[in-house]
């Protein structure tokens, strides 16, 4: 009886641990055509090895009840080689492999069409953070949540600013490195890897750096935020923008991270009468935020409409609007800001990002502190909170 527990336990651990649920990475639930093609593939595939498993099933309870030992049986024949099954056992294989290997030709050649028109987005990676360019759309740049619209046919085209990276987001398709550019031959085209699809919903889905980049690789997250023709269209129009409505710090703190607070009543009135009310006064909070911004930030960030001199970090234009910091780490609040901007290391070691609570640099990052108070921190983090 102890011997066959042992089976049956394994037996429904395996089964647990197989039970499906809504995981937010997962590479079973398609939402794109590219998506939809190896998961077609992956289901062929399955039900071929689950095909090829009964058969052995079969075979092997046949094999242990006929030629069970018995009592007072006689020893088994010796044979030397069997002509038929080598032959058997040697076309059978490869009559599976055929079949398996048509369809993954079909998805590859199928999952490699350039679209004859299609959204282009540069997707560029770095440690340890990504960062979306649409050279179509006036070279605007966002980072770690790319936005693209449902229904139209999208080409990435990726590459990475240092080491090598790899792009994969599941529920959108399969993995693509990122490799650092080479230079090539006078003439020729530099060589980047690409990803085609069309979203067939909308959503967030989320995905994840595929490729050992260094200390943080495990916490450079993506978030692809799939939307509306019309909502992808007023977001790069707000994107172009900057921050087309000035939002207070208790509004910031009050409003959610998704869209903005509602209309004034004087705007409502510009609107209907069609005349220009005089811009109100800006929230003190609001300016100093943005002034400690410029004096000790946009160096290295950009934020349209503000600062556009900074290139080598995150752009944070519209940047209270996203759902969460630190390539996907941490919640979008005031709190994480704050943290994240009092000291980066402690969140994400490696970051190249000063922080406040350092002096003259931590191992392995060599940056100077910014020497802000902890109150001038917390009135930054407002001001970035506030960017809607």
């Amino acid at each position: 009886m102890k011997s066959v527990r042992l089976p049956l336990g394994l037996l429904g651990l395996a089964l647990l641990t197989a039970c499906a649920g809504e995981y937010p990475q997962s590479s079973i639930s398609p939402t794109t055509d590219f998506a939809d093609t190896i998961h077609g593939l992956y289901v062929t595939i399955f039900w071929w090895t689950m095909l090829i498993l009964t058969g052995v099933w079969i075979v092997l309870a046949y094999i242990l009840v006929k030629f069970r030992e018995r009592p007072d049986s006689p020893k088994p024949k010796q044979i030397h080689g069997h002509l038929g099954m080598e032959i058997a056992w040697t076309i059978g294989p490869a009559l599976i492999v055929v079949a398996i290997a048509i369809p993954t030709i079909q998805a590859v050649f199928a999952t490699q069409e350039v679209p004859e028109e299609s959204l282009v987005v540069e997707v560029i990676g770095h440690q340890y953070w990504w960062e979306f360019r649409y050279p179509e759309n006036g070279g605007l740049v966002t980072a770690n949540e790319l936005h693209i619209p449902m229904g139209t046919p999208v080409s990435l085209r990726i590459h990475s600013d240092d080491v090598i990276h790899s792009f994969w987001v599941p529920q959108l398709g399969g993995k693509r490195d990122a490799n650092p550019l080479r230079q090539v031959p006078e003439g020729q085209d530099l060589k980047y890897n690409w990803i085609h699809f069309t979203a067939q919903e909308t959503g967030t889905f989320m995905g994840q750096c595929a490729e050992f980049c260094g200390d943080s690789h495990s916490l450079m997250g993506i978030r692809v935020i799939v939307e509306t023709q019309e909502e992808f269209d007023a977001w790069l129009g707000d994107l172009a923008a900057g921050h087309p409505q000035t939002v207070t710090q208790s509004q910031a703190l009050n409003a959610t991270t998704e869209g903005l607070p509602a209309p004034t009543a004087p705007a409502l009135a510009q609107e209907e009468t069609g005349q220009e009310e005089a811009p109100p006064a800006e929230d003190p909070g609001t300016v100093e935020g943005r002034n400690l911004f410029l004096a000790n930030c946009s160096a290295c960030h950009a934020i349209n409409g503000v600062s556009e001199a900074g290139v080598i970090a995150p752009n944070l234009t519209l940047l209270g609007r996203r759902s969460s910091i630190a390539a996907g780490l941490l919640e979008n609040n005031v709190d994480n800001l704050v943290r994240w901007i009092g000291d980066p290391q402690s969140v994400k070691p490696g970051a190249l990002m000063p922080g406040l609570e350092y002096q003259g640099g931590r191992p392995p990052v060599v940056w100077p502190a910014f020497n802000l108070t902890p109150d001038q921190v917390r009135t930054v983090a407002n001001y970035l909170y506030s960017l809607r």
